[in-house]
């Protein structure tokens, strides 16, 4: 089973200053070797930090971190998740991030 995160873990983990890869290495300890994803309404919070900061570096510094989390936990997952979810097929132009995702149909568009 996977794992979706909401925002808070990643808000609290980049205000403790704990690097995404150490973030993930603790919860794949706690809950065993699962996929994790973000959910778009995740990802909308996580942006909308970036307009909250109160100074440039608190804007860089949330910046670098958010583009460590989507390196870590690429958006297409929680793409071909919903897809999969709903019995759809992807329609994308990117077929190798999507073919990666067992089961899932994709469709070149």
């Amino acid at each position: 089973m996977g794992l979706v995160l909401d925002s808070g873990v990643l808000i609290a983990a980049e205000r403790d200053a704990k690097p995404v890869s150490e973030l993930l290495f603790a919860l794949e300890r706690e809950h065993g070797e699962t996929e994790i994803v973000l959910a778009a309404v995740t990802v909308v919070e996580l942006e909308h930090s970036l307009h909250r900061a109160q100074t440039s570096e608190q804007l860089r510094k949330r910046r670098d971190y958010l583009d460590t989390v989507f390196a870590a936990i690429p958006p297409d997952l929680l793409i071909g998740a919903t897809a999969l979810h709903f019995g759809y097929s992807i329609g994308t132009r990117n077929l190798r991030h999507f073919r990666m995702i067992p089961s899932l149909p994709v469709v070149q568009l």
